[in-house]
């Protein structure tokens, strides 16, 4: 016992390591409640035990290891620095817990290693995983298997690297352990899941049963590709998207994971490569060479064996390809040849793209031994040519395939087309661009007529693959001149292409990346060939430039239109002559060769005047320029003449559809007046239409060819200068430099001087577009001729050729060039070096010169390289095709002799040069060993080597020696100076790229290897090319490949990754682009500049090139002396910056930052105070807007991120440049915090004065205010949030509202800060949370604040659930969103979290939901377990016994809090949150009166105005600016996240009525639960007598949404098998119920108008009609309670209106056909209850109104077609209405017939007279008066014959608790009605206490009657009287009969004022205007609707008029003078208006 207590008193660490196991056990359970209390992930506690973890679990005893494993867990879950156990602690749990015979260590020891996977430590938990795979304990073996399976199964092949794993399944499969071969079945059928197919072929040599078995099971999986359901720490972001469409039940959402996971696993990448080139044998090289063809065959067949490996090792197979190529090109055993071929086969696929360096040698070898007949040998060619195509492109041998397209032997080229066929199906449109198609079409269309038909077939075959896979647009120019029968076949070959396309998309398994895109290419072509159809025709300067889609097409078209024009066969003379007598007068015709010249030129007038009038479609071109070619023609004398007909020819080509046929009959003739003095002006500009016509390069071909057959100099060089002029009009687009360069450089040997001066002019035009290139032709050229054209070339440098103006079809060309540019650096220039004539000279590549090189004599190498220069420079320009030479110069490039690798090197550059953009085949051969000679050890021939790779990039571009593993293997290699070139070299030109390879990733492994190298250049050279990889690569994927490193290495690599993310430079715009859209003046150095914000705009990942535009434009503003500025300062201090920089800025160092950097201290003092006497922020109209519209357009980046990117960073500053002052913008993106501090003081004093500015840029301000949130220096943090707590001060005065654009960049960045450990900070945070609801509502910010509780932050998640508790009490339960239930089901779930102040939150959050809305809250809180149920339960019973003195105090801020919000009305808000806005403003009108002064009153309607000015009153209606029809329009459902601060049902003050129009909204949703919920809520209101006024002026507006959704159950629900009937039925219940709840509250029943009534009782009788509800289960009970319901509503609402509403509902059920006779007669049976209940109601009854409606009734149905029906009962109910109201009212009946027009013509009219005067006749004529009595006497005694029976009814009703309040409404109007009633019987036998029980509710009755009784009456239909609510002083009817429609709006708002004063009733008869102007034939609820609106529209006005009536006693004690002002008023305003 000693004991113990001694090692009790031990600190907790100490206890984990004693040696007494109690004592550890006791150690262990205390650490694990110490881990599970810290909070902070960082704190130094984790630190003490992170040499103890191991221990853990490793403890010897079983029960202290138990333990020890959930201590463990627990600290690897919460602990920062719990990763650096990873290896230690996974060895353990390996080694010491998957023996353990308990289920439970093996549990914890599982979730152990799983942990550190969720912590980023996958790669060593799976490590150390499969080193326990070769333990000798198979139970370790077993949990290892099953722990990987469980790892891949949660978190996916992504995150466990499956090829480690299934290298070690066939050793699984092996084991003597059945457990352990079953455990490896599970983990192989898990894999499968995951990678599919590619695990056959790792599997494939396991036992053949076990195989079978895994068959069956991998058959059984699911086809759906799995999901990754655990994630990362740095994979939130996945796991609540997840999350979400779990929620959501994960339909939609699914979709992009789909295609982000769709990739399928290449079996290539899980295999091991094989080495085998040192298992060849050691006499092969003999043997291959041996005579004897067996020997020959055993090398074969050991070489064969080996290559069958599928992944071979790269290394040099040069000699082996050699030998193997020699076998097939030259072996005569044909035998051997088909084994040769199908190593090679092997070999190309094993290693894949490192085969390319030798496809080039093999593909011409194979492609002629295709002559061989035999099939065995074809086979394994093909299979050998189609393995080699997929490690090379198609560029890199087309040059090869195309030279045997014309190969005599017909076997290769059908082979060779059959190969292209085939290789076809694995390009997408982009990888054969126009450049490589054009030759292979024109090979093929060449075969399409061989003789041979195999090879037509094969041609046929190729040409319709191509065109599907490039889209029949793109191929058919090519096709121009193909009949139509080839053309059929050709797309019938197309048609049959498309399975085999898909199966070899699917099934090519060798080619990872094109297998996939397989399918596009059928609808690629869609996109390309769109814009040139578009362009033809418009003749603009071509379309919006697409990027490269649109470039390769643009020539297509151009190509298609020529085709076109060509067609024009030439007409014979006589035919010309007939089509142009045609449209020609005749006059004309016969003077065209008179031979009189004035008679000629009369001709040409006519003839001109004929051409301008004619239409295009008419014009005969060729026949017209045939009639002026016609004697004497072009030899016209004549200069008058001459230059009319040259006018002509113009005219023509400019209007008519001019063929180059027509073209040639005129072109001789105007080259041959090109140099006339007076005629070559009119000749040129015929030339130029005729270029338009009929495209200038052709145009230009023809032109310069004739004037050089001519011997006229002066033509000649006319000719020249009418081309320059025409090429900077047109552009250089298609212009075949060759077709006229022979031509020039006789110009230039001319004799003329004028003739060489305008053929050096026009090179020098040339030289704009060509460029240097230009100068290769002419190097030939006498060195005096030489310098004149240097000089022409020198005066066109720098100069950017003009936008062309001319052609269509050259702009769309120059677009390809432009695209050619942007794809590649030196596209442009690439484009005319294919112009260059090149010789071929791989015949003088001998085979004695190759084996010369390779001599082992140095001097001989050195012979054979001398004799290669002289080849090469002798040749100039050279084509592709260069033999044996690369292998033999790479030999030489490791020469010994140092002379020779230079000599070699020289050469390279010379070949780069000489060959030009091809040389792009010969990268991986040559150029990559170029590469390795940067790592030689002498300085020269390093640099030697450095400006060859200058050369060849030059040529080739970067994209190719990016790709592949070549360039990663090089810097793998450990040689200093290798490194150090070869990372300086890349540093130079990544960032000239605009987009890289993605296997540039493939070198960062060894870039971070170089950041650590021993040589200190290395490391150097590596840290500058670090930013320059990540421009590329981003931040991201760089950080993310640290990972492999070792835990010392990875924090000094991230270091610098931070670094280098300071100073990453910016992709580059294409500056193709910028160059061509601006005037030439504008070279490249000022373009920068402007491009420069466009550059930092886009994102790094995803540069798009359309991007830069709209930035660019924004950009241009600042003007030119800031571009200029920029440009200087740039270059002189750029560097200097960028040094300084160099520490974390958040902006990047690019061209502008240079300039924003500092400034030299010396100028700082007076400069600076100049800049800052200005403005701070800059007012840019609609800038806020445009910034919205970008972000929505996703132009520029959404501001959404875990923490800020420089993307944002940079992106921000671009934006705030023009809004702020230049000197704040250099001090909030400075580097230094204290310039921070500095920058947001100068905005604190600037704010108010400039409050305007600030909010036009709010955004960007709030932006910025974000970043500062997550620096770390607490002073700037204190300084933003006083600034922020300002701001938002400032907006709240002003009235502004945030839109969600501002609120959603800001507020979940706030959120974050609210979890900050500082007290202080976390108070200013909350401050400014209180301060955002008064400028964005609460209910859009309580979403932020939910998201904001899931955060691992403790204090985050405390402070939010706080903050959601304060929204809730301020603003009621309709703040929380989505809706209440998931919000609080939400919180609910922290009352269980570990952290005591988040339980304390989350229950006080809930707490004040139930304060709102009482126990319902236990409903919407969902299930919780029982221990925090009752805490719950506990928390809510200590806050019950101090609720009575909180309640008053809540009450303050509850009304308080809002007012701000409320007065942001009058600002004109956002749109969308005009409802909401509405609502304060409705519901706060007491404050509203204290800021009245301040208040721009829209709505106010000021009388004064109209009484005065006359001419103002027909504008009246344009007084209400805001448009409000969403308010009550129950359609559109207002989104949740719009819902307004909203206080819950306790409060009935007016604030409700906002809660209740949106609850009111929801009712009519689409959504049944919204609906069901929204019902549920109203229905709580009106179950409760006290709250049930609260819906007292929502009548109407609820029952248009309630008949709304029962339409909409009727219509869609019903119809929708996918919905449950249950809902359904419970929506109708819900529906039902609250309509009986309604419906029995006379007050609120008598409310609802005519209108609406009429459609809720046409949708209750549809109900019940409809026949599918008896379906439903319970359907019966469902139709009695709809029975019941309708019942009710005739008893309760206004007589009158129901009475109307019945009468309109039988007119429409009768009018029309479609509906049930059933719907009628039910109509009927109402209308007849309704006539029952008229002895009691026909004093409340308007009988004007319904007197009406029986007149319409009567018109559309006349007595005689009334009769006509099928039914007599409309007949007999109408007749009965009639009988029954004249019985009641007598002969006064006929008064009340004010309302109809044209009563002498009214049926109605004379049927009542008769009936009338037939009563009279029975009561023996008596006078009017004592009929009346007599009519009431009679009636009386009908009546007391029933009292004892309606007054027991009564009593009955009384004395039962759910009606008692009905009763005594009843009881009372009984007592009204007949004031002699005697209850004396009734009361005798009840208790005293019911006696004055029933007293105490008549007078409460009679109270509440005499206060409100007035203003019963509807909106929209006036009712006659209601007299009988009114004290009886009253007489006069009520004036709100008297409503003129026109002036409904006045009429309104006087009405409520009366009402309001209580003077309802005192307007006098007279005043009244007539009925007949005020009723429509039928009032709807759409009318109704509008009424509402107007209502609401003015509330808020006539509010702040009663608050100052109510608080005024002057006024109201004189009512009578105030209702005579308004009554002349009125009288007024009405005259005006007529």
């Amino acid at each position: 016992m000693g004991d113990d207590s001694e090692w009790m008193k031990l600190p907790i660490d100490q206890k984990c390591e004693h040696k007494i196991w109690k004592a550890r056990l006791n150690g262990y359970e205390e650490a694990l409640k110490l881990f599970q209390k810290i909070e902070d992930e960082k704190s130094p506690e984790w630190g003490k035990y992170l040499g103890l973890i191991k221990k853990f679990v490793t403890d010897s005893n079983a029960v202290a290891q138990l333990k020890g494993l959930e201590a463990a867990f627990a600290f690897i879950e919460n602990a920062h620095v719990a990763g650096k156990t990873t290896g230690e602690v996974v060895s353990g749990v390996v080694g010491k817990v998957f023996n353990q015979p308990k289920a439970r260590a093996k549990e914890l020891g599982t979730d152990i290693c799983l942990m550190y996977i969720e912590i980023e430590k996958a790669e060593v938990v799976q490590d150390e995983l499969i080193k326990g795979l070769d333990n000798k304990n198979p139970k370790i073996v077993v949990a290892c298997i099953e722990t990987l399976r469980k790892a891949l199964c949660e978190f996916g092949s992504k995150i466990i690297t499956l090829k480690p794993v299934v290298k070690v399944l066939p050793k699984l499969f092996e084991s003597r352990e059945k457990a352990v071969r079953d455990e490896a079945k599970l983990l192989a059928v898990e894999i499968y899941r995951w990678i599919r197919d590619a695990l056959r072929t790792p599997l494939q040599n396991i036992n053949s049963v076990q195989l079978k078995e895994l068959e069956e099971e991998w058959v059984k999986l699911p086809t759906a590709a799995p999901k990754q359901t655990r994630f990362l720490r740095s994979q939130q972001d996945l796991k609540a998207k997840f999350e979400q469409q779990q929620a959501a039940g994960g339909d939609e959402a699914d979709g992009d994971d789909d295609e982000v996971e769709a990739a399928p696993v290449d079996p290539y990448e899980l295999l091991e490569a094989v080495e085998i080139l040192s298992k060849l044998p050691k006499d092969f090289y003999e043997k291959i060479e041996a005579k004897k063809w067996q020997e020959r065959k055993e090398a074969l067949e050991a070489v064969e064996a080996l290559t069958k490996n599928p992944k071979l090792e790269s290394g040099d197979y040069g000699d082996l390809v050699r030998a193997l190529k020699k076998v097939i090109g030259k072996d005569a055993n044909v035998m051997l040849v088909a084994m040769a071929a199908k190593c090679l086969a092997g070999l190309a696929t094993g290693l894949r793209k490192k085969f390319g360096t030798y496809a080039g040698h093999v593909v011409p070898t194979i492609l002629e031994k295709f002559k061989e007949k035999k099939p065995q040998v074809v086979q394994a060619l093909q299979e050998a040519i189609d393995a080699v195509f997929l490690t090379t492109t198609l560029q890199n041998i087309s040059e090869d395939v195309l030279s045997v397209m014309d190969n005599k032997n017909p076997s290769i080229k059908q082979q060779a087309s059959l190969f292209l066929a085939r290789s076809f199906r694995h390009c997408t449109p982009s990888m054969l661009p126009k450049s490589v198609l054009k030759p292979f079409c024109a090979a093929f269309l060449k075969q399409v007529n061989d003789s041979a038909p195999e090879v037509r077939d094969a041609a046929f075959e190729a040409l319709g693959t191509a065109m599907k896979v490039v889209g029949e647009k793109a191929v058919n120019p090519f096709l121009a001149d193909v009949d139509k029968l080839k053309l059929d076949k050709i797309k019938e070959c197309a048609d049959k292409v498309e399975l085999v396309g898909k199966k070899g998309g699917g099934g090519g398994e060798k080619k990872e990346k094109p297998a996939a895109k397989a399918p596009p290419p059928v609808e690629a072509p869609a996109k390309p060939s769109g814009p040139p159809k578009k362009a033809a025709p418009a003749k603009a300067a071509g379309p919006p430039k697409k990027g490269k889609p649109a470039s390769a097409p643009s020539t297509k078209s151009k190509k298609a239109s020529d085709t076109k024009e060509i067609v024009e066969t030439e007409l014979s003379p006589d035919v010309c002559e007939e089509k142009a007598a045609a449209v020609l007068p005749a006059s004309c015709m016969q003077l065209l060769d008179s031979g009189n010249w004035k008679e000629r030129l009369a001709s040409m007038e006519e003839f001109q005047r004929a051409v301008e009038q004619m239409d295009k479609s008419e014009m005969p071109c060729q026949a017209l320029v045939k009639m002026l070619a016609k004697k004497p023609g072009w030899k016209e004398t004549n200069f008058q003449v001459m230059q009319m007909k040259l006018h002509i020819v113009g005219l023509i080509a400019q209007k008519g559809s001019f063929s180059k046929t027509s073209a040639l009959v005129v072109l001789d003739g105007l080259v041959d007046k090109i140099g006339d003095v007076k005629c070559g002006s009119n000749a040129k500009e015929a030339l130029t239409a005729i270029g338009e016509a009929c495209s200038l390069p052709w145009t230009a071909e023809q032109v310069v060819s004739m004037a050089f057959t001519q011997k006229n100099p002066k033509n000649q060089a006319e000719t020249l200068n009418w081309l320059a002029n025409a090429m900077k009009e047109f552009g250089f687009a298609g212009i075949n430099v060759k077709a006229f360069i022979n031509n020039v450089k006789t110009a230039l040997g001319a004799t003329n001087p004028a003739v060489r001066t305008s053929a050096i002019t026009l090179l020098g035009v040339m030289y704009l577009y060509m460029g240097a290139p230009l100068r290769m032709f002419f190097e030939d050229e006498k060195p005096a001729l030489l310098s004149q054209i240097d000089a022409e070339f020198e005066k066109m440098q720098g100069q950017s050729p003009p936008a062309p103006i001319r052609g269509t079809k050259k702009a769309g060309a120059e677009e390809e060039g432009d695209a050619a540019e942007e794809e590649e650096v030196d596209g442009g220039a690439g484009d005319i070096m294919d112009l260059l004539p090149r010789a071929n000279i791989s015949d003088k590549i001998t085979l004695d010169m190759v084996s010369k090189i390779s001599d082992k004599n140095w001097k001989i190498r050195k012979e054979g390289l001398d004799e290669v220069a002289a080849v090469i420079s002798e040749a100039k320009f050279i084509q592709a095709n260069i033999g044996e030479l690369p292998m033999a110069l790479k030999g030489r490039l490791n020469d010994s002799n140092k002379l020779l690798v230079q000599q070699a090197l020289n050469i390279l550059q010379q070949i780069a040069t000489a060959m030009g953009p091809s040389l792009k085949q010969h990268v991986k051969t040559l150029g990559i060993p170029v590469i390795t000679v940067l790592g030689d050890s002498k300085p020269n021939v390093r640099a030697a080597a450095l400006s060859t790779l200058n050369a060849w990039v030059e040529q080739t571009g970067m994209k190719e020696w990016l790709e592949g593993e070549d360039l990663s293997e090089e810097l793998k290699k450990e040689n200093p100076f290798l490194r150090q070139e070869m990372l300086g070299w890349l540093a130079e030109k990544l960032p000239t790229m605009h987009t890289v390879p993605a296997d540039l990733m493939l070198c960062v492994p060894h870039l971070y290897t170089c950041l650590e190298d021993r040589s200190g250049d290395v490391r150097k050279k590596a840290q500058d090319a670090l930013p320059t990889f990540m421009m590329h690569l981003g931040y991201e994927k760089m950080s993310k490949a640290t990972g492999k490193l070792k835990p010392a290495s990875k924090d000094q690599v991230v270091g610098m990754l931070e670094k280098a993310r300071a100073v990453m430079p910016a992709k580059p715009a294409a500056p193709a682009k910028a160059a061509v859209s601006k005037p030439p003046a504008s070279s490249a150095p000022a373009a920068k500049p402007a491009s420069a914000p466009a550059r930092n705009q886009s994102p790094s990942e995803d540069f798009s090139e359309p991007e830069p535009k709209p930035d660019t434009k924004k950009a241009k503003p600042a003007g030119p002396a800031a571009k200029k500025r920029g440009s200087m300062e740039l270059k002189l201090k750029g560097e200097k910056d960028n040094a300084k920089q160099n520490r974390l800025s958040r902006g990047t160092p690019s061209s502008e930052q240079g300039v924003a950097g500092k400034k030299p201290p010396v100028k700082a003092g007076a400069k600076d105070e100049e800049d800052k006497s200005g403005p701070i922020f800059i007012l840019v109209p609609n800038g806020k807007e445009q910034r919205i519209k970008e972000e929505k357009t996703l132009k520029i980046l959404k501001w959404n991120f875990n923490t800020p990117r420089d993307e944002y960073v940079e992106q921000l500053k671009t934006q705030m440049s023009t809004c702020l002052a230049k000197w704040l913008q250099d001090e909030l993106f400075h580097f230094d915090f204290q310039r921070h501090v500095k920058a947001i003081g100068a905005m604190i004093e600037r704010m108010e004065a400039e409050c305007e500015a600030v909010i036009g840029c709010l955004d960007l301000i709030l932006k910025w205010f974000t970043l500062r949130f997550f620096d770390t220096n607490t002073s700037v943090l204190m300084k933003a949030l006083e600034f922020l707590k300002l701001l938002f001060t400032m907006l709240s005065r002003k009235n502004y509202q945030l839109n969600d654009y501002e609120a959603s960049s800001f507020i979940p960045y706030l959120i974050l800060k609210v979890g900050e450990s500082k007290d202080v900070v976390r108070k200013d945070v909350r401050a400014i949370l209180t301060m955002l609801c008064k400028v964005y509502a609460a209910s859009k910010v309580f979403p932020f604040l939910m998201e904001g509780t899931k955060s691992k932050n403790s204090k985050q998640r405390s402070e939010c659930l706080e903050e959601l508790g304060c929204l809730i009490e301020n603003f009621g339960m309709n703040v929380c969103q989505p809706t209440p239930a998931k919000a609080l089901k939400e919180i609910a779930v922290h009352i269980g979290d570990r952290d005591t102040t988040v339980r304390n939150a989350s229950l006080n959050t809930v707490l004040a939901a139930y304060n709102a809305c009482g126990d319902q809250v236990f409903k919407l809180i969902g299930n919780l377990s029982e221990k925090e149920m009752s805490m719950l339960e506990e928390r809510i019973k200590r806050s019950a016994k101090k609720t009575p003195a909180a309640s008053a105090k809540q009450e303050r801020p509850q009304r308080e809090h809002p007012t701000n919000p409320s007065a942001t009305f009058l600002r004109k808000p956002v749109q969308e949150e005009v409802p909401n806005k509405l609502s304060q403003a409705r519901a706060q009108h007491a404050h509203l009166e204290q800021l009245a002064p301040s208040i721009p009153k829209e709505f106010q309607l000021d009388l004064d105005v109209f009484e005065n000015n006359h001419t103002c009153a027909s504008d009246i209606p344009d007084l209400v600016q805001h448009k409000l029809e969403e308010v009550l329009e129950p359609v559109m459902i207002p989104e949740r996240k719009m819902s307004s601060v909203s206080p819950h049902f306790d409060d009935i003050h007016n604030s409700t009525a906002s809660t209740i129009n949106f609850v009111i909204s929801q009712v009519a949703s689409g959504d049944i639960n919204t609906s069901i919920q929204a019902l549920a809520q109203i229905d709580e209101v009106l179950r409760q007598v006290d709250k049930a006024e609260a819906m007292s002026g929502h009548i109407d507006q609820f029952l248009i949404a309630t008949f709304m959704q029962l339409r909409l159950i009727y219509n869609t629900h019903m119809a929708d098998d996918r919905l449950d009937n249950k809902d359904i039925f419970k929506l109708y219940s819900c529906i039902i119920g609250n309509m009986l709840s309604l419906f029995s509250m006379e007050s609120l029943a008598r409310e609802a108008s005519m209108g609406v009534l009429k459609d809720l009782m046409h949708g209750l009788i549809t109900l019940m009609l409809d026949s599918r509800v008896e379906d439903i289960e319970d359907g019966q009970q469902l139709i009695r309670s709809v029975n019941l319901l309708v019942v009710r509503v005739l008893e309760k609402s206004d007589q009158s209106n129901v009475l109307s509403a019945l009468l309109v509902l039988l007119q429409d059920s009768l009018i029309s056909t479609a509906g049930s006779p059933m719907f009628s007669e039910l109509v009927m049976k109402c209308l007849w209850r309704m006539i029952r209940f008229l002895p009691q109601t026909i004093n409340s009854i308007n009988l004007d109104r319904i007197l009406l409606d029986v007149h319409n009734f009567m018109k559309v149905f006349p007595k005689e077609k009334l009769k006509q029906l099928k039914s007599d009962v409309p007949h007999r109910t109408l007749k009965t209405l009639l009988h029954t109201l004249c019985r009641l009212t007598g002969a006064k009946i006929l008064d009340h017939m004010s309302m109809i027009e044209n009563r002498n013509e009214s049926e109605l009219e004379a049927h009542l007279r008769r009936v009338v005067k037939h009563s009279a006749n029975l009561s023996g004529l008596k006078s009017e008066k004592s009929t009346e009595k007599g009519a009431l006497r009679s009636d009386d005694k009908v009546i007391k014959a029933k009292v004892s029976d309606i007054l027991s009814e009564i009593f009955k009703k009384i004395g039962s608790k759910e009606n008692t309040k009905e009763g005594l409404t009843e009881l009372y109007e009984y007592k009204q009605k007949y004031s002699d009633a005697d209850l004396e019987p009734f009361l005798r036998n009840t208790s005293q206490f019911f006696q004055s029980y029933v007293e105490r509710g008549l007078r409460m009755i009679e109270s509440e009657r005499e206060g409100k009784g007035r203003i019963q009456t509807s909106t929209v239909i006036p009712q006659h009287s209601t007299d009988s609510y009114l004290p009886s002083s009253s007489a006069v009817p009520i004036s709100s009969n008297g409503e003129d429609l026109n002036a409904a709006a006045y009429y309104e708002r006087l009405k409520i004022l009366r009402q309001r004063r209580g003077l309802e009733n005192s307007t006098p008869e007279e005043d009244r205007p007539p009925f007949s102007s005020l009723r429509p034939s039928v009032a709807s609820s759409t009318d109704m609707l509008h009424s509402k609106l107007s209502q609401l529209k003015e509330s808020r006005e006539h509010f702040q008029q009663e608050q100052s009536h109510s608080h005024s006693p002057t006024r109201s004690s004189s009512p009578a003078s105030n209702l005579d002002d308004l009554k002349k008023r009125l009288e007024r305003i009405k005259s005006n208006r007529q």
